[in-house]
């Protein structure tokens, strides 16, 4: 075993950010998100729209991987996959989810977790088309999470897929698009002194949402 693996349960970190008062925090959520989301960037945080997105499947087996959000507002958070791929085809038979923004170096983190809804075809497309000419055929080379026999089958479809489309317009795969996830509930983590870390809670209910606070 490696050295740094051997004394993995001697890493400390000490936090010191202020206290989290449930009382100072705004009715909203999302604005507190958004206060956050902009405090990580100021940060020059790397990537600070990645989040852990937990998913399941029917006989409750749990995946978890890395996306991007891609938007945000009252309605929920956006992401965009493959349909096909394995958080796709868990979704689609078990459209529930859970969400997690490690924002560790600023000794923050937010986990949401709700039902999970797809977009319309019309979002989906609006999106796909913004992104740049290698994603657009990047999401056409890749059946994400199917068996391969190597990195050179990759190359080989981007290369005929290079020559079918040109330089002509690349259009939205059926088989790609994007999830919004409907939070149900939003859980703000800080790091405290002595680790009496600070959870604020937002649990939804009807238009609203009740504020509270969980132990550490």
């Amino acid at each position: 075993m490696s050295t740094a693996l051997s004394s993995v349960s001697d890493f400390r970190r000490s936090y010191s950010r202020p206290p989290l008062d449930e009382s100072d925090v705004p009715v909203n959520p999302l604005t507190l998100f958004e206060t956050w989301f902009e405090e990580a960037v100021a940060a020059g945080l790397a990537e600070p729209n990645a989040m852990s997105l937990a998913t399941s499947a029917p006989d409750g087996r749990v995946s978890c991987r890395t996306v991007l959000l891609k938007g945000c507002d009252s309605r929920g958070f956006v992401f965009f996959t493959n349909y096909d791929s394995r958080k796709g085809r868990e979704l689609a038979r078990n459209p529930e989810a859970a969400l997690l923004f490690p924002w560790v170096p600023i000794e923050r983190q937010v986990e949401i977790s709700g039902s999970v809804e797809r977009l319309s075809e019309e979002e989906s497309t609006a999106y796909f088309e913004s992104r740049p000419a290698g994603s657009r055929l990047g999401a056409w080379v890749s059946h994400q999470s199917q068996s391969i026999p190597g990195r050179d089958a990759l190359l080989e479809r981007l290369a005929d897929l290079e020559k079918r489309f040109g330089d002509g317009r690349i259009p939205k795969p059926p088989f790609w698009g994007g999830f919004r996830v409907l939070p149900r509930t939003i859980e703000f983590w800080q790091g405290g002194e002595h680790r009496l870390h600070d959870r604020i809670i937002y649990v939804r209910e009807g238009d609203g949402w009740r504020i509270g606070r969980l132990s550490p």
